[in-house]
């Protein structure tokens, strides 16, 4: 009995102990394993950069366009108009939802050198869901985009390893 009611004691004072650190702002819940495996699962989502969750392959051939055009600096006025008039055409879109993907995909590229640096990364996500004529018609309007003011060595790169990250699709289906 008296064993009994020592082990009730440091039960009670184990409990006391716990509430008076938690008051204190000492949280141990983060010594659980498996909310440390959710906590650092969504840390990772969450700042991850948005370029390498990108699910659609229109978005990813958009930010490959805009990517081409931002390679050696910010996109000129001509530029622009060629990418608004070409997303129309290839994309089957009206001009507003040209120009809402052209100012989505230009902040997803930012100043463009995760994109020039990782294109297989960004394109791995959505590689499986390319067809074969969607990997002709984004190359082609990657060629497009960099003719516009001359084919730079970059651009050249870019394009390149754009066409290295795309290979390898099978079925024939044009976008949608």
């Amino acid at each position: 009995m008296p064993y009994l009611i020592g082990l009730l004691g440091l039960i009670v004072t184990v409990l006391v102990l716990f509430s008076r650190l938690a008051d204190a702002g000492i949280d141990l819940g983060g010594l659980n394993p498996f909310l440390w495996k959710r906590r650092r699962a969504w840390r990772q989502r969450f700042e991850a950069n948005p370029l390498f969750s990108l699910e659609d392959p229109k978005e990813v051939a958009a930010v490959l366009a805009v990517g081409t055009a931002k390679v050696d600096g910010d996109m000129s006025a001509e530029q622009k108009q060629v990418l608004l008039s070409a997303f129309a055409r290839t994309f089957r879109m009206d001009a507003e939802s040209s120009a809402d993907l052209l100012v989505s995909s230009a902040h997803l590229v930012g100043d463009g050198q995760i994109l020039r640096q990782q294109v297989s990364d960004v394109v791995a996500r959505t590689k499986h869901q390319f067809t074969k004529s969607q990997v002709d018609s984004t190359l082609s309007l990657l060629g497009e985009i960099a003719a516009v003011e001359g084919v730079t060595a970059r651009q050249r790169e870019l394009i390149t390893n754009a066409k290295a990250a795309l290979s390898d699709q099978d079925d024939d289906n044009a976008w949608g």
